[in-house]
């Protein structure tokens, strides 16, 4: 559902509840309580809504925006319309929620939520499939027009890490825009299509999927963990007290260009601490987002993470995420791929950037050159096709053909083909770039960035049917990749 944006100054509210509004809240203990909403009030920085009776404090509306992010000096609430909406609409639209895990608007994490997929100590696996370390955003997606970008001199079709001023500025300019909210990130993207795809028993086990990272213990935070939990991606870093969950501001203009703007707050602190470092000894395969190199701190944790990993025998999978982060941390990248990366994930781009080679360079030298240092890579060509790079060679997998709608999500949906591929045993270079092209073309041919449910199940079956498992990569470790 598209929400309207309000952005409100943390020294004067610029509206409040009306008196007569009368709304379903979810309360911290999980009742339904309705009530009035007395003017907003600001405390230690959050603000926050006391119902009449000062019986309970409200920190958000029913499953919309949050009422209170961290220590922001900026509000969201609903818009008018919303709250002229009746009880029973709000309540009804509380339990809604559509396939791709994105209709729900909301922040509220409540105990039925919490417990939905809840992985108790004695519940957890004993290995992990896949272990994503990365980025945990949620991302505000909006549409606006060319003179929106120009009058906030934003370059379209660029992504820019923002600072708490500079993410205020713009939500302020968004009063007004339609917007979407959802648990973002490009791992995250990939680590949901590879649940989806793994979720069932076919051509194999189901496959048990997580996620590390950092979220605040703000309302966002919440919002992010309930979401992931929501898609079989067990999200298992603890919330770090008083820390705010990043966000990313993506804009797309008519032409279908995204703009981005991500505020990182918490998300790319990630520490190596010992529960960390038992999740990564019970990984079959870790993979880590280019985002965390951000951060000097957090490119120690990834050092530490993939040195437990390859004691592990865990398969070691980087991403290469953006040209930009690649050009600003071009050593830091380096010395994680060349010491203990078994697979990378670029775009042609990006692998020219690691390469060095100009943009007249073809996509599949760079795949050539880079699989001398790293066994298996990957560069994915946009409508053109992909490559993957093996010693020194390259095979080139068609694209699957598709009429596109949006085009953003499409690089993480192959590199979860990819990864499935390697988790249900497929030697076949071919078969699995074929496989990997036609989850991507899927969600190429929708609006949105998440494989839906239905469709993953379809792929799964028609992989199994045509596809038996190989014994080259059914007992998945660094000597086999290694070996092609």
């Amino acid at each position: 559902m598209a929400l309207s944006l309000l952005s409100l100054s943390s020294s004067y509210p610029l509206f409040s509840f009306s008196d007569t509004s009368s709304l379903v809240f979810r309360t911290a203990i999980n009742s339904n309580l309705t009530c009035k909403a007395s003017p907003f009030n600001r405390n230690n920085g959050n603000y926050n809504v006391y119902s009449s009776d000062k019986s309970c404090r409200l920190f958000y509306p029913p499953n919309y925006t949050s009422m209170s992010i961290g220590t922001d000096s900026n509000f969201y609430g609903v818009s008018d319309k919303f709250l002229k909406a009746t009880s029973d609409e709000l309540e009804a639209d509380m339990d809604e929620e559509d396939e791709d895990g994105e209709g729900r608007v909301g922040f509220a994490e409540t105990e039925e939520d919490e417990h939905e997929h809840d992985w108790g100590p004695s519940a957890l696996p004993e290995r992990w499939d896949v272990l994503g370390l990365g980025q945990a955003m949620v991302d505000f997606s909006g549409m606006v027009d060319d003179e929106f970008l120009d009058r906030l001199g934003l370059a379209k079709g660029t992504r820019k890490v923002v600072n708490h001023e500079e993410r205020g500025r713009v939500l302020r300019a968004m009063d007004g825009c339609s917007y979407k909210a959802a648990a973002g990130g490009s791992l995250s993207n990939s680590l949901v299509a590879l649940a989806r795809l793994g979720g069932q028993s076919i051509g194999g086990p189901a496959l048990n999927i997580a996620m590390a990272g950092s979220v605040g213990s703000d309302p966002l935070g919440g919002f992010y963990r309930s979401k992931l939990r929501r898609a079989n991606v067990n999200f298992l870093s603890a919330p770090v007290k008083d820390g705010t969950t990043g966000t990313v501001i993506v804009l797309t203009t008519h032409d279908a260009q995204r703009t981005m703007l991500a505020y990182q707050g918490t998300s790319s602190r990630v520490n190596y601490d010992p529960c960390l470092a038992s999740l990564v000894s019970k990984a079959r395969i870790l993979i880590v987002e280019g985002y965390l190199f951000e951060l000097p701190d957090t490119i120690k944790s990834i050092t530490k993470a993939c040195e437990e990993a390859r004691r592990c025998g865990a398969l070691i999978a980087i991403t290469a995420s953006d040209v930009s982060c690649i050009e600003r941390h071009y050593d830091d990248f380096w010395d994680i791929m060349a010491n203990y990366a078994d697979i990378v994930f670029a775009n042609s781009d990006e692998a020219r950037t690691f390469s060095h080679f100009s943009s007249k360079e073809s996509p599949i030298s760079a795949a050539r050159y880079l699989s001398h240092f790293v066994p298996f890579v990957s560069v994915t060509d946009g409508p053109r096709g992909s490559y993957i790079g093996v010693k020194g060679e390259a095979v080139y997998i068609p694209p699957s053909h598709c009429v596109p709608v949006d085009t953003c999500g499409a690089g993480d949906a192959y590199a979860s083909g990819i990864l499935y591929g390697i988790l249900r045993g497929v030697s076949d270079l071919r078969g699995m770039g074929a496989l990997a092209a036609k989850v991507a073309s899927v969600v190429v041919a929708q609006q949105g960035t998440r494989l839906r449910v239905q469709d993953a199940v379809k792929l799964a079956e028609s992989f199994a049917f045509h596809h038996r498992s190989s014994n080259i990569w059914s007992d998945v470790g660094s000597d086999q990749i290694s070996s092609l």
